[in-house]
This record gives C-alpha cells, sequence and structure tokens, in this order.
C-alpha cells in the first residue's frame, strides 16, 4: 500500500481548496447574476405599476369630466322643458291651440276604428 507522501497529501489540500475556491466565486457569480435580474424584473413591474396607475388615472379624470358635462347637460335640458312649459301656458292664456296636438290626436282616432 502506498505511504502517507505528505507533499501528495499537502498539493491534494490545495488543489481541493482551490477547487472550492473556486466553486464558492462561481455561486457568488451566480447569485449576483440572479439579484441583477430579480431587481431588473421588480423594476419593470414598478414600472408597469406606474403606468397602469397612470392610466387609471386618466380614465377616472375622464369619467369625472363626463359626468359632471351629463350633469351640465341634463340641469340644461330641465331648465329648457320649464322654459318651454312656460312660455307654452303663455301662448294657451292668449287662445293658442296647438294644432299638431289636434292633428296627431284624430289621426290616432282614424287608426283605431
Amino acid at each position: 500500500c502506498a505511504k502517507h507522501n505528505p507533499d501528495v497529501n499537502e498539493d491534494t489540500q490545495k488543489k481541493f481548496a482551490e477547487l472550492l475556491s473556486e466553486e464558492l466565486k462561481q455561486r457568488s457569480a451566480k447569485a449576483l447574476e440572479n439579484q441583477h435580474r430579480a431587481n431588473m424584473a421588480l423594476l419593470e413591474a414598478k414600472k408597469m405599476t406606474s403606468q397602469y396607475q397612470k392610466e387609471a388615472d386618466k380614465c377616472n379624470s375622464g369619467m369625472e369630466t363626463c359626468e359632471e358635462a351629463r350633469e351640465k347637460s341634463e340641469a340644461n335640458l330641465l331648465a329648457q322643458k320649464q322654459l318651454t312649459a312656460m312660455w307654452e301656458l303663455r301662448a294657451r292664456q292668449r287662445g293658442w291651440k296647438d294644432e299638431n296636438a289636434r292633428q296627431t290626436q284624430s289621426q290616432g282616432n282614424v287608426l283605431a276604428i
């Protein structure tokens, strides 16, 4: 059997230590690479979140503007209906008769016969 050779044993230990050191360097490099990829993915996710939030804010603002315009239109329509009713009442008080309503009503009666 082989005798214990201190030179061979020391050389083997050095090579083993070098291999371990190299493996640690590779693992460290891989960990840094993985960390970099994770950081980039996180940054991209934050950008997308910000973009979606901006779009949502624009949408909400547009909805508010639309709702305000609808409310104004509704108020204007109500005011116009009231004004029309007032003028129609004044006209009726002065003897105006709605001929269009009579014609439509009489045509409805003819069709019903």
